[in-house]
C-alpha cells in the first residue's frame, strides 16, 4: 500500500445472515457486539415490552428477513404482528418488504440481495401500537478522502458497454518488409575504388553508397541509393570486382512485416483482415494491426499470417521475437468492467462501487472474459462509478476494519 495512503475507516456493522449477526468493528465494538442477540442470534429491537428480533435467514434459499415478535421476553404468534422493513442503500435505491407469517416468524416478501449494506428503518404494528426503530447495517465498505485516493492512484471508471473478444495467442518475428528491401549493384562491371557506409548507416535517397571504376571507361562512377533507409548489409569491400553481385543491401523501416506462426486449430481460426495486438517479447512495446496476408505455403500444421506495422520510432527490429493476439471473435455486451478492477470479497468476485468518497463491495455475476473486460449479468447498475485501477487498496482498507460477513 502507498505510504501516502491513510484511510478514514467506517464502523462496519453486519445484519445477521442465517442466524449468525456480524458485530460492529472499532473503537466503540466490543468483544461480544454492540447490540442484542435474541435467541436465533439475530438483532433485538425493543420498545418497551414488545420487541422484534431481526435475522436473514439464506440457508439452501436466497437471503430473505425472517422476524421473530416478544411480548415481555415471550413470543408473540407471528399473524398478530404487522412489520414492514425498509432498507436504504449507498446509492439511494429504497428497498421495502412487508410480511406474512409463517410458524413461528414472519417471512419478508423479497430477496434481500448483496451487498447486505444498508440503513434500516424497521415498524411493526401490534396490538393497537407501531413500533419504529433504526439502524445502520455496513459490510464492505469504506469512506476515502479523494485527495488521498488520487494520491494513491486510484482510478474510477464507468461500467457500461464493451466489446468482448475472442483470442488466438501466437508467436512470431520481425521481418523487413520485401517491397521497401534493395539489393544494390553496379550499372556497370569495375572495381571498387570507395565505400561509403557501413552496416547500420542511414541514408538518403541519391547518397553515395559506393565508387566504382568501369572497366571499359576506366572512369569512376557513384552507386546511389535508390530511397530513404537503412544499410542492413555491405558485402564489398575497396578492391572487390562489381559485376552481378550485391554491394550494399538497404531497406526502408517505416513500415516492417511481423510473420506469425499458428498451430493446428488456432490456424484454422486466422484469416485476413482479423485486428492484431503485437506485443515484444520483452512486453516492453506494443502496437496493433490487421492480418494483411495468410502465406500460401505451410510447414507441417503451422500457417504464418503477415501483419504490417508502422515502425517511425524503429522500435521493432528485424529478428525481434513477438507474441500477439489475434481477435477471432467479438461481440458486444451491455455491461462490462475491466478485469483489473476485480477482487475477492468474501466468496464473491467483486468491485468496489463509488459514491462521492464512499466506496463499498458489488457483488458480480460474471460472463464472458477477453483479459480486458469482463461481462457482468448481475450484481451491479449499468453507468455505476466503479474502481478499476488499485482497487485492492480500497480491499485492503476494507478488510483493515476487521469488517466480515456470517453466513
Amino acid at each position: 500500500m502507498s505510504r501516502h495512503l491513510s484511510f478514514l475507516l467506517l464502523p462496519v456493522l453486519l445484519v445477521a445472515c442465517g442466524g449468525e449477526p456480524a458485530t460492529k468493528t472499532g473503537e466503540a465494538a466490543t468483544a461480544s457486539g454492540d447490540y442484542e442477540r435474541g435467541p436465533h442470534r439475530g438483532r433485538m429491537l425493543r420498545d418497551g415490552n414488545f420487541a422484534i428480533e431481526v435475522t436473514i435467514f439464506e440457508t439452501n434459499v436466497p437471503p430473505q428477513f425472517r422476524l421473530y415478535a416478544y411480548k415481555d421476553g415471550k413470543p408473540v404468534k407471528a399473524d398478530e404482528v404487522v412489520p414492514t422493513v425498509t432498507l436504504k442503500r449507498l446509492d439511494g435505491e429504497t428497498n421495502v418488504f412487508t410480511f406474512k407469517s409463517e410458524g413461528d416468524y414472519l417471512t419478508g416478501s423479497g430477496e434481500v440481495t448483496e451487498p447486505h449494506s444498508f440503513d434500516v428503518d424497521v415498524k411493526a404494528e401490534y396490538a393497537g401500537r407501531t413500533h419504529a426503530w433504526t439502524y445502520d447495517s455496513y459490510e464492505g465498505r469504506t469512506t476515502i478522502p479523494a485527495g488521498t485516493a488520487k494520491d494513491a492512484g486510484v482510478v474510477v471508471e464507468t461500467a457500461g458497454p464493451a466489446v468482448i473478444r475472442e483470442t488466438v495467442q501466437v508467436m512470431g518475428n520481425v521481418a523487413v518488409d520485401d517491397n521497401r528491401r534493395a539489393q544494390v549493384k553496379a550499372r556497370f562491371p569495375g572495381i571498387v575504388r570507395s565505400v561509403h557506409v557501413q552496416q547500420g548507416d542511414r541514408v538518403t535517397r541519391g547518397q553515395t553508397l559506393v565508387t566504382i571504376e568501369g572497366n571499359d571507361s576506366m572512369r569512376t562512377y557513384p552507386v546511389t541509393a535508390p530511397f530513404d533507409g537503412v544499410v542492413l548489409q555491405r558485402p564489398t569491400n575497396v578492391g572487390d570486382v562489381a559485376n552481378t553481385n550485391t554491394l550494399v543491401e538497404v531497406a526502408n523501416m517505416a513500415d516492417v512485416w511481423v510473420d506469425l506462426r499458428a498451430i493446428g486449430p488456432d490456424a484454422e481460426k486466422i484469416m485476413p483482415g482479423q485486428q492484431v495486438k503485437v506485443s515484444s517479447a520483452t512486453g516492453g512495446n506494443s502496437a496493433e494491426g490487421t492480418i494483411d496476408t495468410l502465406l500460401p505455403l505451410a510447414s507441417g500444421q503451422t500457417m504464418v499470417a503477415r501483419v504490417t506495422l508502422p515502425n517511425t520510432e524503429g522500435r521493432w527490429r528485424p529478428g525481434m521475437a513477438v507474441s500477439a493476439d489475434v481477435t477471432v471473435a467479438s461481440r458486444d455486451v451491455p455491461l462490462a468492467v475491466k478485469e483489473s478492477g476485480l477482487q475477492r470479497f468474501r466468496d464473491f468476485t467483486v468491485v468496489f462501487a463509488q459514491v462521492g468518497e464512499t466506496y463499498e463491495v458489488r457483488m458480480l455475476e460474471l460472463g464472458a472474459r477477453d483479459g480486458e473486460f469482463v461481462e457482468v449479468l448481475g450484481g451491479l447498475k449499468p453507468n455505476t462509478p466503479y474502481v478499476s485501477e488499485q482497487s485492492f487498496l480500497i480491499k485492503a482498507d476494507v478488510d483493515k476494519s476487521g469488517a466480515s460477513h456470517d453466513h
